[in-house]
């Protein structure tokens, strides 16, 4: 089993830590994962006729890239979410877009449950934020969910995310959105008491919180394009 790299806790849904995924030594990850990706739920995931055989060929694929890897999201201990970091330089975004030194991509994914729990998707997508910015290389995360996923776009929104505009990639068609570190804070920190809501309620009540408190071990080395560790 692979060893936690990141832990933050969210005062409403627990605590959350993050390991690197483990195809090797824990059978359980690959059809923990196949069931995720395919589920229809995970449509945007473009993985939904996918065999066990091509999610762990994937995946495979994936952990031996030189700028690609991924992580598996755990709530108060139990498997809960997925989570890809690249280098845009050179993966999902390479001559599609003006990269610029410390850019850091991320795909992440909830896994389907039957009850939703309020606040859960957005503070999954901060904890990976948290998990990103705590590499003081990465200067700004860049997404590039479909045009369609309008549900992410606003989860995107409510951390700090600017759209950039439309990209047309070879599977889809993208709405490239870029987070710098002070766009984060500004997002997720609370507001001064007097100041009045400026989102939804629902949204409004979760980064309103206080600031996450994350502890960093050691998470696997990941240097983005134009800077040197």
């Amino acid at each position: 089993m692979s060893e936690i790299v990141f832990t933050r806790t969210d005062e409403r849904v627990g605590e959350l830590a993050v390991r690197p995924l483990d195809l090797d030594t824990d059978d359980t990850d690959a059809e923990r994962l196949h069931g995720w990706v395919t589920h229809p739920k995970a449509a945007f995931w473009m993985m939904q006729d996918a065999d066990l055989a091509r999610v762990v060929a994937e995946y495979r694929r994936i952990e031996a890239h030189p700028h690609h890897d991924a992580f598996l999201g755990l709530v108060d201990g139990r498997p809960a979410f997925l989570v890809e970091r690249y280098d845009p330089a050179h993966v999902e975004l390479a001559g599609l877009y003006d990269a610029e030194e410390g850019d850091v991509g991320m795909h992440f994914l909830c896994a389907p449950a039957d009850t939703p729990v309020h606040g859960f998707t957005l503070a999954v997508i901060t904890t990976v934020m948290e998990l990103l910015f705590s590499d003081p290389a990465c200067r700004r995360v860049v997404v590039e969910p479909d045009v369609r996923n309008t549900a992410v776009h606003a989860l995107n929104a409510a951390v700090g995310f600017e759209v950039v505009g439309p990209v047309a990639k070879p599977e889809k068609e993208a709405l490239l959105s870029v987070c710098t570190r002070d766009r984060f804070r500004a997002a997720t920190e609370p507001a001064p008491e007097s100041a009045p809501m400026s989102v939804s309620e629902s949204v409004s009540e979760s980064v309103s919180e206080s600031a996450p408190k994350a502890a960093l071990k050691s998470v696997p080395e990941f240097t983005p394009r134009g800077v040197t560790a």
